[in-house]
């Protein structure tokens, strides 16, 4: 038997495990941050919480004797994925990152690219006065701020859980990817919305709020990707599969 460790929070790394869990040589380990309270469903054994930094994961990887560490966070996760890398080198274990392909601006798009939602709640126009935050309930506190400078601004902020910080001025919907096309280009029209934020996930589950902001020519304002160790990168589980197979 080998030990595989997946670092989840994705919809790519349930389906991951989804299949792994049913070849027989391999034992599979979710690992979930625990910031989504209503985590969607696992298969196989999960742990949930940090592992205490680099040394903590190194630890855990050897202690626990994992073969293999697959990393499939969220591609904007960052930290995470950058202690994955180092902590697997420390344990002297295979790592790969499965990495879903990011979006492409298209011909259409008006996309603002910020590196940070520090910097997105600061390059929102100043005239836009209804903003659609997709970009994680946990960092809310740039718009907070926000809010303070430009008080008769409102937002709309969707996530699975309810947020850590109440906007003033705001309504939260509480739902969860995929959403379609028609229930995103019907939902901005509802609610007015003359901007989004929104960080470049990739994958097909939330990009119908691109593709209805094109259609309706609303502005998006884009938080680019945290760059990534070196390391072997995949972007279908197919992929991570086939390099499992290989070693």
């Amino acid at each position: 038997m080998k030990k595989v460790l997946i670092l989840g929070g994705t919809g790519d790394a349930v389906k991951l495990a989804d299949q792994l869990v049913n070849i027989p040589e391999i034992e599979v380990i979710s690992s979930l941050a625990g910031r989504t309270k209503k985590p969607s469903a696992l298969v196989g054994q999960f742990r949930i919480g940090g592992f205490g930094g680099i040394e903590g994961l190194a630890k855990y990887l050897q202690e626990n004797a994992i073969d293999f560490l697959i990393d499939a966070t969220h591609p904007c996760a960052g930290q995470i994925t950058i202690n994955g890398a180092i902590a697997s080198q420390i344990a002297q274990i295979p790592h790969l990152m499965l990495v879903r392909p990011q979006w492409e601006k298209l011909s259409g798009d008006n996309w603002i690219e910020v590196e940070t939602v520090e910097a997105s709640a600061q390059a929102i126009p100043d005239v836009i006065k209804r903003i659609f935050i997709t970009s994680g309930r946990q960092q809310l506190e740039p718009f907070l701020q926000r809010s303070q400078t430009y008080p008769d601004t409102w937002y709309l902020m969707r996530s699975i859980d309810p947020p850590d910080i109440e906007l003033p001025n705001s309504q939260v919907l509480l739902d969860r990817g995929p959403f379609s096309l028609e229930q995103e280009r019907e939902l901005l029209r509802e609610f007015q919305i003359e901007a989004i934020v929104s960080k470049n996930s990739g994958g097909a589950a939330t990009y119908a709020k691109v593709a209805a902001a094109r259609e309706l020519g609303i502005p998006i304002v884009m938080v680019q990707r945290p760059a990534m160790p070196e390391g072997d990168k995949v972007t279908s589980i197919e992929e991570a599969i086939a390099w499992l197979n290989s070693r």
